[in-house]
């Protein structure tokens, strides 16, 4: 058991890169009418850019229990608040890590994007780094 918890510690190693949704920032309402009324922005030159404040790795195991490397990119939109929403897999490489990487995005917080000095809601990508080691 600890020897398994060891081997996930040194294994995998996450490299995290905030990746811009668009280079246009555009204003957008939500479609999902469950979601706040707040606009919707995507990262430009007038947008700056949510920063991480509190980060979770993902913690996968497959279910053949093989060894992945590889990138998953997950989108999601970041709130005025600073939490992700609509947290989604873009580019995954297997089910299990993919659930993993959305399921460490979700708790996950940010100190919001900002745009006129003013905190906003805005699309972003993750791209999150599986390694084994």
């Amino acid at each position: 058991m600890a020897q398994q918890g060891a081997w996930r510690s040194s294994c995998i190693f996450c490299l995290i890169a905030l990746v811009c949704a668009s280079p246009v920032a555009r204003a957008q309402d939500k479609q999902s009418p469950s979601e706040s009324d707040e606009k919707v922005y995507d990262l430009g030159p007038d947008v700056s850019p949510p920063r991480v404040t509190k980060q979770v790795s993902p913690n996968y195991k497959t279910a053949r229990g093989v060894r992945l490397e590889g990138s998953v990119t997950v989108g999601l939109t970041v709130s005025s608040q600073g939490v992700p929403r609509d947290v989604r897999i873009v580019k995954g490489i297997d089910k299990d890590v993919d659930q993993s990487a959305v399921d460490a995005v979700r708790q996950w917080r940010f100190a919001p994007a900002r745009k006129d000095d003013k905190p906003v809601a805005v699309r972003v990508s993750l791209e999150i780094d599986f390694h084994s080691m």
